[in-house]
Order: C-alpha cells, then structure tokens, then sequence
C-alpha cells in the first residue's frame, strides 16, 4: 500500500530461500518451505496469503494443498478471463478434491435399499468435521486484462531486479551523496571452512563449484547443524536445507589461496555471527550491476559478448 515493495523494503520475522521464481521443478520443497514458515505465526495478528499466479493444471493442485494445509478463514478467489480453468474454490469443492500433494475425502459409496434405489450422497459426520470452514468471496476484476498472461513475466523480472537494487542500496551510506560502487566497498571475508555450500537448482560438480559460486548472488542462511570440516573447505551439503534465511549478498571473489570468500551484504555483523550457509539459486545480479559499475579500465569482470548464441 505505500508503494513500490523495493522503496520501503524490511526483514521479514522468518524467510527461507526458495532460491528459484518458480517452484514448478520442485513442489514438495516449496510446501515445506510453506510449513516451515507457517509454523512461527502465532496467530496474535491477522494474516494475509498472497499465493502464486499459477493456477492452472498442478498449480490448481498446489493451491488446494495450500489451503487445506493453512486452513484459512477466508479464500478470496478472482475471476480469470478464460475462468472456465479454474472452479470456484468452494470448501466442499477443496473437501473432495485431490491436490498435488495431499487427498480429497473420498465420498462413501451409496447404499443399495431394497427395490434398487440409491441412497442420497452422504459422508460419516467425522468426516465432516474436517472440511474446511472459510468463506468464499468471489470477485469479478472491473479492470481489463485482468488475469492475461504474458506480460506478468517482464513484469515479475523488472520488478525483482529492483528488489535486489533496492536491497544492494543498504550498503550505500545513508547520507545523501555520490553513489559508491561496489567494487570500491570492503567485502567480509569467510573462509571456506566456517560456511557450508549448496547449489539448490541445478547439480555441479564439486570441481566447478567455485566457478559457479563466484560473482553470484546467495542466501545467507542458519542451518541447525554446526559446520564441522576437518580441512580448509568448502563444506558442501548434498541435500537442500529448509532453513532461516537471515539476509542476502553478493559473493564478490573467491580466494583460493587464502580460502576465503569475499562477500558483500548489508546484514549486521550481529546476524553475520549466525549465518552458516550459503544457498545459491536460480536468481540472478541485475545486469546493469556487472556493466553499469563506474571506474572500471579495460575489460569488465564476468561480463562478455564472445560466446556462441546458438547454445
């Protein structure tokens, strides 16, 4: 309501990297990251869901394992302009329905009585219980194209480059003045050993680990376990941690001779002291960060034009 979300951006009370725009390649995390977060509301004030834009074929199922799993008071459901796609979100439709993840209550069979006739549809009364209890509102958007696909994505794009620029900005200095760039601020420096590593998208070879974790942008995470490496690193984890995400930075070098990472961040030393994770995702620097940086000579770091465009 009072803007933009990157102008007036503040830590959330829980957060964990998904490390990914959509979560289409893996659902089963993305519930338990739901879950995860979920488990710290204390129900002391009201709490909105904003959930995704993917309502269509497994989406549709998502949406109603995310319901039956936050049981909320209230679902307020848009109208699509192909609305067809999507029943009305009814609790006796989520009741019944199957989701990706969890089962419908199956109705029971119906009783033959004497003469072949059918008893009516009925379900045992404990069963009842458990059906949802939120009202449905449902409303029909005024404006035109709502619920039109296609742009929503350079939109989403847009809008998440802001995001990081806006959070890049807390390592400016608050007083109004040139803007510095960031390969003029003094990174902090990690060594391997003290962190572990995880790539959460996609599988890289241990040898190329580094190669993909320089120049990228990571979640800087509290795993609960404490990191025990009996050499100079790096930790990797071999499966994806749901963990709390305390903030996030810009791994600006890696050392291999001191084994150190060089990461720049605008967290408080005094949540630094917590991180023991680097998550690397699917979520890219903006491209104006590795070209628009002022007092570069020569050839800019990471950034080239001499590859081949049919790959």
């Amino acid at each position: 309501l009072p803007g933009p979300p990157f102008t007036h951006q503040q830590m959330p009370r829980k957060m964990v990297y998904y490390g990914q725009i959509s979560c289409e390649q893996d659902t089963e995390r993305y519930l338990d990251v739901v879950k995860y977060v979920f488990s710290c509301y204390k129900k002391e004030v009201p709490l909105v869901i904003n959930t995704m834009g993917w309502v269509k074929g497994e989406g549709l199922l998502l949406l109603i394992d995310l319901i039956r799993l936050l049981s909320p008071s209230h679902v307020v459901q848009m109208d699509l302009c192909d609305w067809k796609s999507m029943p009305p979100l009814t609790p006796e439709h989520v009741h019944f329905s199957t989701g990706l993840h969890t089962k419908g209550k199956q109705q029971s069979k119906c009783k033959q009585l004497g003469a072949g006739g059918m008893e009516s549809w009925q379900y045992p009364e404990e069963e009842d219980l458990s059906a949802p209890q939120y009202k449905l509102l449902y409303v029909h958007p005024e404006f035109p194209r709502a619920g039109m696909a296609g742009e929503a994505r350079v939109h989403s794009g847009i809008l998440r480059d802001m995001s990081i620029l806006g959070y890049l900005g807390h390592l400016q200095s608050p007083d109004i003045g040139a803007v510095l760039p960031l390969h003029s601020l003094v990174p902090y420096q990690v060594p391997f050993n003290a962190v572990a590593l995880r790539v959460i998208h996609t599988d890289v070879a241990p040898s190329n680990i580094m190669y993909a974790v320089n120049a990228s942008w990571v979640g800087l995470c509290c795993i609960p376990e404490e990191v025990q490496c009996q050499s100079d690193g790096p930790v990797l984890l071999t499966q994806t941690p749901v963990c709390d995400c305390l903030g996030f930075g810009i791994v600006r070098g890696v050392d291999m001779e001191k084994k150190l990472y060089h990461i720049l961040t605008p967290v408080p030393p005094e949540n630094l002291r917590l991180v023991n994770c680097l998550l690397l995702g699917n979520i890219s620097i903006p491209i104006c960060v590795f070209v628009g940086q002022q007092g570069i000579e020569g050839e800019i770091p990471y950034v080239t034009s001499d590859y081949n465009y049919t790959i």
